[in-house]
Formats: C-alpha cells, structure tokens, sequence
C-alpha cells in the first residue's frame, strides 16, 4: 500500500486526462457521423458543440467523473477484477448523473450523444488505469497487525487471523512483570509466539513501515479513546479494520456478517450519499449566513450593549474519532469560570439578558454554520460536546464515546427532541440510533423538523415581546 500522495495524485489526474480525453473523441465530427450510422443511435443530433460550448461540457464532465470516483482514490491494494467491477461501477453510475444534468434546460444542455458515446470509452479506459496503477497484494496474502489493549484479547483475536499477521501493537502499560519490561527493552516481547511492534502511538509508523493492508483491533471495551484514534489512523491510511465480534457494538459493525471477525464500517455512508451530504452541509451553511447576516449584525450589537463583553463565545468540542475542534456560538452567559457539570437552563443563573432570548429562539448556535462550511460539524449528527465534560458524561454513561463514530450536527435526532446532556442515557439512545438508522432522507427530516421547531420558538417569542 502506498499511503503517500502519488497514489492519490496520479488517481486523480488520470481520471481527469482520460475523461477530457474521451470527451474530445466522441465530439469530432467524424466519430459522430460514425456513430450515428448506428440505428439506435441515428435518432440522435450530432452537432458537437466549440467554444465556450465545449469547454463547459469537458468541465461538467470531469467533474462529475472525478467526484465520482472518490472511493478509488484511496491507496487500498485491488486484485485485478475488483479493481475493474469497482470503475466500472462508478463509470455507470457518473453516466446516471450526466444523462440527468442533459435533460436541464440551460445554456448549454450536454448532448446526449456525447453521454451515449462517452459512456463505453470510459467502460474500458478508467478500469484499465486503475489496474494499471493499483498496489499488488502482497504474495503472502494480506499484510495484518493487531492493535489493542489487552494481552489476552490479542491472543484471542491472533488466533482467529488467517492472513499473513506481522505483529501487535499494545501500551506498555499492559505489560507488568520484569521480565517482560525488560523483553521490552531488548526489542519487544511476544505475545503466544506475536512479536510486538511497539506501542499504540506508533500505529502510523508501523502502517507505512510494514505496508500494512489491514488492522485488526482487539481492544476489550469497543468505546475507549485509542480504539477510536486506530480506526481514524485506519480511515487515514486507506486500511481495512476489523473487530471480533465479541468486542464490538452493532453500531460499528456489519449485522449480516457471521464471521468471527467482522469489518469495521469506517466509512458508514455510500459516497453517493455522503457526496449529497457533504453538498448539503456546504450549502445550508451558505445560504444560512448569508440570509441570516442582518440577524447576526443585530445580535452582535446587542450582545455588546448588554454588558460590554466578548460577542463570540469558543469552546474545544469532541469531533469524529474523538478529535476535537473549536466551535463558536453567540455569548449568552456571563464570562465566569465555567463547570463542565451539565446544567439545565432554568438553573443557571449566568445566562444574561440577551442570552435568554438567544437560548430559546436557538440564534446562539447561528456561528456553527462556519464550523458546518469548514466541516469540522454537519447539519445532522450527534451534539459535539465540550472536551472536559465528556469525561462526566463517559462515567455516568458507559459505551458514550460510541458517538464519536460520525460528525457530530447542529442538529440531530436528540436535538429535536430537546435531549440534552443533563439526561445522558436518552440522548446516548438517540445518537446511536440516528447513527444506526443514518441517511440523507433521514438527515433532511430531521432538518425540516429542526427548522419548524426554531420558526415556532422565534414566533413565540415575539409574541410574547408584543404583547400586552
């Protein structure tokens, strides 16, 4: 595997060479009156556009081949027919998308004939590049190491391994007597006959080092920091995870697969969706701090002349695999020391004036849609909580830091039902089953629920301002 930058770049460039290159045969004249000869194909128009024309049809086009193909660009080693059914895959699937952009009546409409012609160029030219440039397996079969934190759990999981296994990587800590303190010292120790490669903060070291294709994690409990921080270093490095069974939750795992391994779902949106996602984020963000960027000049003066203090308010929040971000909201508590104790409302006495107001018609959270842009957030996802209050929040509520397993969202399944932390198993229910249950269908629910909810509390509140 290689996990540099030349994989990825010459993915990408080929896609894009080979995808203006196509569109450039199939719009010479020649090639079309060709084609048209074909009495399917007869029916159809030829007239290959020039210009301005031309280039925005060969944009279009790269684009949407290009996005699409977004899977094959990670550094992942392909046997030949995988390597062929997943272009080709996405070669169908980006001839959907361009066949659907044609029918649009704009300027220049892309020609259905350059779709029909277009489509079996790359039926052959993509997949055969990405055999080209693939990483061969290794002879030996798949290059594996475990990853985990306790000595019998790896034995464990070592055993039920079938591809070549070159090591484990576990904390010193785990390891207690002297004589193996001082195996350590000598080079490592073994584990039922495993070498150890060293700790758990080497994990990016030994992926490279070892050409690693797959981690299998054998950590005893499926919620704790490090076995988050090897799935984002797996995430990374385009690397296979796995899981026994029996030391994983359903929300990470396949539910159909019987084996005692189990893959990991690293990546638990097709790219389809997670494309429409991602598309939505950015726009929703977009269109949010443009219409409402009268609202937030109003709120930032009020918030001043309240009591002369900070407009913005910063707090380090949790992201996915346990990173952690900066997000931003409007100020609505006075600038005391803050306890990581979650409190309700009604019982803190540091919301201001102008922070009441924030809090119920929910403008507070109007400068997350810069985190949202930037795609430290998304709209839907868990609530990102503040870094020293996960540790509460992690003793009261055990398998809490499940929810670190995607974005956390302005707003969510919890959010809409006005669970907040202060009741930390029901909105650990909740973001486990929004995670469960994820979909684009599913985000764009809950983002019509939440935007009813906002225009109902903001109306209640000028109501009661006006009246008498």
């Amino acid at each position: 595997m290689d996990s540099g930058w030349r994989y990825r770049v010459a993915s990408v460039a080929g896609v894009v060479v080979l995808t203006a290159a196509a569109v450039a045969v199939v719009n010479n004249a020649a090639v079309q009156s060709i084609a048209t000869t074909i009495p399917v194909l007869g029916r159809l128009p030829t007239d290959p556009p020039t210009g301005s024309e031309f280039t925005f049809e060969l944009l279009v086009t790269i684009a949407v081949v290009v996005s699409v193909f977004f899977p094959l660009y990670k550094p992942r080693p392909r046997r030949i027919l995988d390597a062929i059914a997943l272009a080709q895959k996405r070669v169908l699937v980006a001839a959907l998308v361009l066949a659907t952009i044609g029918y649009f009546d704009y300027t220049y409409r892309l020609p259905r004939l350059t779709v029909v012609l277009v489509t079996p160029l790359l039926l052959v030219t993509l997949p055969a590049w990405f055999v080209w440039i693939r990483e061969r397996p290794s002879p030996n079969g798949e290059r594996t190491v475990v990853v985990g934190d306790d000595l019998e759990v790896i034995e464990e999981v070592a055993s039920e391994v079938d591809e070549t296994l070159l090591g484990y990587l576990c904390p010193t800590s785990v390891v207690t007597t002297t004589e193996q303190m001082e195996a350590i010292a000598d080079g490592g120790i073994r584990s039922g006959g495993l070498e150890r490669l060293g700790g758990l903060s080497r994990i990016e070291d030994i992926l490279v080092e070892y050409d690693v294709d797959t981690v299998v994690l054998a950590f005893e409990h499926a919620d704790r920091a490090e076995f988050f921080g090897a799935l984002d270093a797996c995430y990374e490095y385009g690397v296979h995870a796995k899981v026994h069974r029996d030391h994983a939750d359903s929300v990470l795992t396949a539910n159909d697969e019987l084996a005692t391994l189990v893959d990991v779902e690293i990546e638990p949106w097709d790219v389809q969706d997670y494309i429409l996602k991602r598309a939505f984020d950015v726009v929703f963000a977009t269109v949010g701090l443009l219409l409402l960027s009268p609202v937030i000049i109003v709120i930032a003066v009020a918030i001043k002349m309240d009591d002369g203090g900070s407009i913005l308010y910063t707090q380090e929040r949790t992201a996915v695999f346990g990173e952690a971000f900066n997000i931003y909201k409007f100020r609505s508590m006075s600038p005391d020391e803050e306890s990581a104790t979650p409190v309700a409302d009604e019982e803190n006495n540091r919301i201001t004036d102008v922070g009441k107001v924030l809090r119920r018609t929910h403008l507070d959270e109007t400068p997350q849609l810069w985190s949202i842009l930037v795609g430290d957030m998304s709209v839907v996802g868990p609530r990102a909580v503040w870094t020293a209050e996960e540790s509460l929040l992690e003793a009261d509520t055990r398998s809490w830091r499940q929810r670190w397993f995607v974005k956390p969202g302005l707003t969510g399944l919890a959010q809409v039902n006005d669970i907040k932390s202060t009741n930390p198993s029901e909105k650990l229910r909740l973001d486990l089953k929004y995670i469960r249950e994820q979909s684009f269908t599913f985000d764009l629910k809950l983002v019509i629920r939440q935007v009813w909810k906002v225009v109902g509390d903001v109306l209640t509140v000028v109501r009661t301002a006006i009246s008498p």
